[in-house]
Parts: structure tokens; sequence; C-alpha cells
């Protein structure tokens, strides 16, 4: 069995209710960790990803999409690409980044970025 690795890291702020995040989209504040991880590893083939897998729990009104595509695309990565976004509640981004690591050690995935988003802020009252 394979091995997976967490080769890079990076997160956006922790906002608060109401707060400085709150005018930020779900998909738009999903994109700024992988714009940042495309920008900071330019040697990577980025189309060679697998998947780009978000926890996200919300996912009513403007979240009822497919975040982690989304997201992926507002980041530039190729349309080809594709994402899926993963709902366990407050598990969400770390059952992200397990579903990620099991398909690498699987070898169903060689490449993938995990992780989760949310903006409780702009979810629906």
């Amino acid at each position: 069995m394979k091995q997976a690795f967490i080769v890079d890291a990076i997160r956006t702020p922790i906002g608060r209710y109401g707060g400085a995040l709150s005018s930020v989209r779900t998909d738009d504040l999903g994109a700024v960790p992988l714009k940042a991880l495309i920008a900071r590893n330019p040697k990577v083939d980025w189309g060679a990803l697998t998947d780009v897998l978000y926890g996200c729990a919300n996912q009513a009104g403007e979240d009822n999409r497919n975040v982690a595509h989304m997201s992926s695309l507002l980041a530039g990565l190729p349309v080809e690409v594709p994402g899926a976004t993963i709902n366990r509640l407050c598990g969400s981004g770390l059952d992200a980044l397990g579903t990620a690591a099991r398909a690498i050690k699987a070898e169903e995935a060689t490449l993938m970025i995990a992780g989760g988003v949310e903006s409780m802020s702009r979810a629906p009252s």
C-alpha cells in the first residue's frame, strides 16, 4: 500500500460571525488557499490533480452547489480537475482530508487537495 503525505498546508484567517470576512462568498474564500498553493508550488502540474475535496457543512443558499469545484475554478485550476464537497457537519474538512489520504493509499489517486470552507455569516437564517 502506498503512503499519503501532506506536502503543503495553508489556511485562511478565522473570522467571526458577521465580522470582516462576512462579505466574502464561501467559494471565493475557498479559492484563497488554492491560489496560494498554486503560487507557492509553481513546479507542480496542477492539471494532474486527481480531485479537490472540500468539507462544507452548510450547503444552503449560495453554498448549495459544489463549493470544492467552484473554488478550484475561481482559483484558476483547469475545468477538467474535478471537485467534490463533503458534508459531515463539524467533521467535514477532516473527512475530506481522510478521504483524500485513503484514495492515495488505495492507489485510486496520485495528487489531491483536501480541506474545508464555511461561512456561517452568509448562511440563510
